[in-house]
Formats: structure tokens, sequence, C-alpha cells
């Protein structure tokens, strides 16, 4: 039997030591991806405020991030960083934590929910869209949305 090691004691009768074999362990796991917060609005200052900061993203702003919609067509949900939702105040929306209810990102890229889908999936666009441009651009929204229903 060969040795893989080399004998390193002195003298007669001494036993040769073995190296221990290099470990070949799995890679580890990649750190899941944190549970992202939901804020939704309605589809019609959902779209534009996508618009905006899609029209923004030009000027260096951040893009916007996957977007859901739902089977209806009432509402829209913008993806936005873990713990949004604990600050989110913003009049016309609503955020929520997902604590990963429903969302699976990589292997499956397709909601759950019945009727929902993605208008912006994951894959197409950035991980999350960034809470304080989406509040900028909602908040924009909304006064174009003011300024046309009064045009009327």
């Amino acid at each position: 039997m060969d040795s893989i090691g080399t004998n390193t004691a002195p003298g007669a009768g001494a036993t040769p030591t073995t190296a221990p074999a290099a470990a070949t362990a799995p890679a580890p796991a990649p750190a899941p991806f944190p549970a992202p917060d939901l804020v939704t609005v309605s589809v019609r200052q959902g779209l534009e405020a996508v618009d905006i900061i899609r029209r923004g993203a030009g000027r260096a702003a951040p893009a916007v991030g996957p977007v859901l919609h739902d089977g209806s067509g009432d509402t829209l949900g913008f993806l936005v960083p873990p713990g949004t939702a604990d600050a989110w105040d913003l009049p016309g929306s609503a955020c929520t934590q997902t604590n990963g209810r429903g969302m699976r990102f990589g292997d499956l890229a397709t909601p759950t929910a019945g009727g929902t889908g993605w208008l912006l999936p994951p894959e197409a666009v950035g991980p999350v869209t960034d809470p304080e441009v989406l509040r900028a651009a909602l908040g924009e929204a909304a006064r174009l949305i003011e300024a046309a229903d009064n045009c009327r």
C-alpha cells in the first residue's frame, strides 16, 4: 500500500504518517434572498410610477424592480426591500411584509396567487425598487393624474 504522506520519524521501525485527504465538501448554499415587502397601489397610479421611474433611469436614478399585477387589473405591487413596511406612510398605497409568503425566486418566477402575474418579472429587472425612488414616483404620478382629471 502506498503512503500519501512523508515518514518524518527518526530511526528504524517508524510508522509512516499520511496527510489528511483534501475535503471535498459541497460549496455552501447561497444565503436565502431576504423576503421583500410589497407596496400596492391602484393600477393607474402604479403604471404612471413605472413610467416615471423608467424615464428617470437614464439620469442615473435606480431602475424599477419587479412589479406584480393582480388578476382583476385593479392593483400593482412593487417589490421593495424588507423593512420598508415599518415606515411606509404614503396615502393611496399600502406596504405589507411578505415574510416570503408566495415569493420564490430563482427556480420559479411565477406568482402563485390565482390570476396574478408579473408586469415586470424579476429576471427582467433589478431585485427590488428603491422605496425613496418609488415614493417620489408615486407622488409625481398622483399629481399627474389629478391634473389630468381636472382638465376634463
